[in-house]
């Protein structure tokens, strides 16, 4: 009689029924858990680069990350008889392992890359956000293109049930017991995940991971602030395995000398932050000599203005002052300009009339002398002096008279230059 196909009373989870299953993607990263105390901060799940993969089980019409930590496994075969029918189970003893990852894809999870080499998802089912952080780049936008790839798969798939016909949920570890659960997980993998050896793990691969801070999203409300990629109590990966190996010793050497590195850059921040100090402090102080350059220029424009106004009036009284006096001054010149040619005409009348009496006196002193005609000489003689003085004083009266038109043409030329120079100020 062959034994029928296992129920679902066989065993907690129907994923003991499919054994060896190929995985879908496998990759190396380094498994992280949010420290679910404090929610900003990363803890290790894994001591060094494990296998992380993604499988399918068809029973349930589900696509599980499953990833494990350890070596040993042992399988108990156990069989049981219910009247004609015999049952088989497979219970496997774990020793020295543990799964790191359980996560179910459902299609509204989201990955999340946070950085060059790290991402993220949130497990509602597990109550927890899963961390990866990978060697490379190309490594973890490989991992995200498959996750993207199956979530779309989840989301056009027909919701898987039970042979009974009764729906299902998977089974997780926080819904099933510990040894089944164990059992579950290490049936997929333990054939084809070898555990890792300890100098496989690159110390720059890991030091790498704590140079990294990620925006973790919650599990039902996403926190405030992103937690920082730390690792819990101080500790490396490597730490946590089970006594002290080479790789452990690289990983702390790489950590103390990250620490150092980054102690080293904060105090340069200081003191670059102090220098920027300094320079705002003198940056404040010139924005405000300047400020104040500029309301005094302003100030100062408005007086220059307020000036120009006032030359401006002032040179248009000049220019009727000018323009009076040039009519006075112009009367006064016709005046002196008439009165010197008369003052001229009479002097030469004068001048004229005392060369005739002269001529005369000599006639007179060249014939017989007479009393009448020296008498007449004499008075004629004093008619003459008379006229010379007259012609004097009037030759002076017109040196006179000249002068003062010679300064009143001075006065008027000046006047004429100092408007010409107000007009070049004030078209300049």
């Amino acid at each position: 009689m062959t034994d029928p196909p296992p129920g679902p009373a066989d065993c907690s989870s129907p994923l003991l029924t499919r054994r060896r299953e190929q995985p879908i993607f496998s990759c190396k990263a380094h498994v992280f858990h949010i420290d679910p105390k404090t929610k900003r901060s990363w803890i290790p799940a894994s001591a060094s680069a494990v296998s992380v993969s993604f499988f399918y089980d068809s029973t349930r019409n589900l696509h599980r990350i499953i990833s494990v930590e350890g070596t040993k496994v042992r399988r108990v075969g156990i069989i049981t008889v219910e009247g004609t029918k015999v049952r088989r189970a497979a219970i496997i003893s774990v020793e020295g392992i543990k799964a790191v990852i359980n996560s179910t894809i459902t299609p509204n999870m989201t990955f999340t890359k946070t950085s060059q080499k790290f991402g993220q998802w949130s497990d509602v089912r597990a109550n927890t956000v899963y961390g990866l952080g990978f060697g490379t780049e190309a490594e973890l936008n490989k991992f995200i293109e498959k996750f993207q790839e199956i979530k779309e798969a989840t989301r056009h798939a027909p919701a898987g049930s039970a042979p009974n016909g009764t729906s299902s949920t998977p089974t997780t570890s926080t819904n099933a017991s510990p040894v089944i659960a164990r059992a579950v997980k290490m049936d997929q993998v333990d054939s084809y995940l070898p555990p890792p050896p300890a100098g496989e793990l690159d110390p720059k691969q890991a030091g790498a991971l704590h140079q990294r801070s990620h925006s973790l999203s919650g599990l039902q409300q996403q926190p405030s602030e992103s937690p920082k990629h730390e690792l819990k109590g101080g500790a490396s990966p490597a730490a946590a395995a089970v006594g002290p190996s080479p790789a452990a010793s690289s990983s702390e050497a790489q950590l103390k000398y990250e620490n150092d590195r980054l102690k080293l850059a904060l105090a340069q921040s200081s003191a670059n932050a102090k220098k920027w100090e300094v320079e705002l402090t003198t940056l404040k102080t010139n924005n405000a000599r300047l400020t104040a350059a500029l309301q005094e220029s302003t100030a100062n424009v408005e007086e220059w203005k307020l000036q120009l106004q006032s030359y401006k009036e002032e040179n248009g009284r000049l220019r009727s002052r000018v323009l009076e006096l040039e009519a006075g001054r112009g009367g006064d010149t016709a005046d002196l300009s008439r009165e010197l040619h008369q003052l001229r005409l009479r002097a030469d009348k004068l001048e004229a009339e005392g060369k005739r009496k002269d001529e005369e006196n000599r006639k007179l002193a060249a014939g017989q002398p007479d009393p009448a005609a020296a008498k007449a000489q004499e008075e004629s003689m004093k008619v003459g002096r008379l006229w010379s003085r007259r012609t004097k004083q009037l030759r002076g009266q017109l040196s006179r008279l000249q002068d003062q038109l010679e300064m009143a043409l001075s006065a008027q030329e000046s006047q004429h230059k100092v408007l010409d120079t107000l007009n070049m100020q004030l078209r300049g």
